[in-house]
């Protein structure tokens, strides 16, 4: 994940004293996600090709990527997060020290799917459309992008959320798909309260 410097200390901080509560909605709402990630496949042919996790942490979701049959890439701009997520050897998956907004250095390649939960949310909004910019940069003709984020509310400050229009202004070459409230499960009050949504978009040719 990535996130204003403050923000970045926060989530930097988190790791080192182990309070990770985005790793226990992960556990939580496991089975809703999986039905997201189950739409991605019907539609390409195997294998399915490549998939990045943007703001991995741990590696909680990039292993599911690639027990599904994708190429997975996780990226994270913690080492913290990322010594944590190599020691657990998934097979077919890769985890990069690198930063969402800053991604042609990191020499990823290109993808067919990128997966972004909780990160671009935090992001203010130079930092946003520096994600957009990039992952436009390296996705292939035709790829997807699955993200949670929460909605703007009076907690954006340590929350993080965006606005429907925050996301298509960082993603203006792709087409908004669908726009679907996440299951709030394990998210805990007041996290409730700020209305996620799944947003799943496609670049255009």
């Amino acid at each position: 994940m990535c996130r204003e410097v403050t923000a970045m200390m926060r989530y930097a901080l988190a790791y080192r004293f182990g309070l990770t509560p985005w790793e226990r909605y992960g556990r939580a709402a496991a089975a809703s996600i999986g039905a997201l990630l189950d739409r991605e496949e019907p539609e390409r042919s195997r294998p399915l090709g490549r998939a990045i996790d943007l703001g991995c942490g741990r590696g909680q979701y990039t292993p599911e990527l690639a027990r599904r049959g994708w190429e997975a890439v996780g990226i994270d701009n913690i080492p913290r997060a990322i010594d944590a997520a190599n020691r657990r050897g998934v097979s077919g998956a890769t985890f990069v020290v690198g930063d969402v907004t800053d991604l042609a250095p990191a020499d990823l390649g290109t993808f067919d799917f990128f997966f972004d939960i909780g990160c671009f949310q935090g992001l203010n909004s130079e930092q946003r459309l520096a994600e957009g910019r990039g992952v436009s940069a390296l996705a292939d003709p035709g790829a997807t992008l699955l993200m949670l984020a929460f909605g703007p509310t009076r907690m954006r400050s340590v929350a993080g959320g965006v606005s429907r229009a925050d996301v298509e202004a960082a993603f203006p070459s792709w087409q908004t798909l669908s726009v679907e409230p996440a299951d709030t499960t394990g998210l805990g009050w007041p996290l409730t309260q700020t209305a996620p949504q799944w947003y799943r978009l496609r670049r255009q040719a």
